[in-house]
């Protein structure tokens, strides 16, 4: 059977880091492989939801664990300088013992950056800030000793990043824009990651991207494919139906369709079966978001009888 990734998103919002770091010890006992955070200075469209801040958070996961790696799904590359985010990363990527993968993406919430005093550029905009930094933060992590970057959105002069990380962190670039985002990952991502909302047609965007790879002389197999979930685990039919129909209702449209034909829905067995059809489609890794508020039973529900199916 393939070798399959499963990586879990850390409880984040309205969640306290007593909350988490339980959380976080637990993940890495069940046997996931890495661990997730959102990185949002706000609660997904509102002020006034408490989250905690992402690579704060990584640097609090690469302390307390030590195996899994951890990553951002996904920062944003202009709410931050971007230089100083490669050097955040490189300095987390020390702690962990290399063990972190940055993931960036454009960005869609336009008052965690103003409010904060950073531009929130129109689209095209942005996904030029994306490319950008794909760039500048894949130089950074290399063996030039200083980095001079001139670009429209981001400019360097001698930048030097000390000490390294021990390897080129894996980039992660999320996004499901065929025409642009997608194109940028094919150049510049050591996985590309599949939105929720676009599961269903993985397979499509598998080949999306392979369409990009090709264009850009570049072997496809050297991109993970990765896809951004919802999981929802019952034991049986009877009280996996409920609970499907809740997660509808509470997360249908951005978290994907949770009564899809490829979606996470059902009992092991079910969901075993899904995995399959990902894997079949070239997605051999999984970001997850497990329905419930305390994961922890859906967590070590869906560790004991399907991740050990992939082991």
């Amino acid at each position: 059977m393939a070798k399959v990734h499963f990586g879990v998103m850390m409880p984040q919002i309205k969640r306290s880091w007593s909350e988490a770091s339980v959380a976080a010890t637990n993940f890495e006992a069940m046997g996931y492989d890495s661990l997730w955070v959102n990185d949002h200075l706000y609660g997904p469209q509102s002020p006034s939801i408490p989250i905690l801040e992402a690579w704060s958070m990584v640097a609090g996961l690469a302390a307390i664990t030590s195996r899994v790696e951890i990553g951002t799904l996904v920062t944003p590359v202009g709410m931050r300088n971007p230089a100083h985010l490669g050097k955040v990363v490189a300095t987390v990527d020390e702690m962990s013992g290399g063990r972190v993968i940055p993931g960036i993406g454009a960005g869609w919430m336009p008052r965690e950056f103003t409010d904060f005093g950073v531009p929130y550029l129109d689209r095209k905009g942005r996904l030029g800030q994306l490319r950008e930094a794909a760039q500048l933060l894949r130089r950074m992590w290399g063996d030039e000793e200083s980095v001079t970057f001139e670009g429209q959105y981001f400019q360097t002069k001698d930048l030097v990043t000390l000490p390294k990380p021990a390897r080129q962190p894996r980039l992660l670039i999320g996004g499901a824009g065929e025409q642009v985002t997608m194109k940028i990952a094919a150049r510049y991502a050591d996985i590309w990651n599949n939105l929720a909302g676009s599961q269903d047609q993985i397979a499509h965007k598998v080949e999306v991207l392979r369409e990009h790879c090709a264009t850009v002389g570049r072997n496809a197999s050297e991109i993970t494919v990765a896809q951004q979930c919802l999981v929802t685990i019952a034991k049986d039919d009877a009280e996996a139906g409920p609970m499907i129909e809740v997660a509808q209702k509470i997360f249908g449209g951005h978290m994907g369709n949770p009564k899809g034909e490829l979606a996470l829905s059902g009992t092991p067995n079910q969901i075993v079966d899904r995995i399959g059809k990902h894997v079949d489609a070239g997605c051999t890794m999984f970001n997850i978001e497990f329905f419930g508020r305390d994961t922890r039973e859906p967590a070590e529900l869906f560790a004991s009888t399907v991740l050990s199916q992939f082991r």
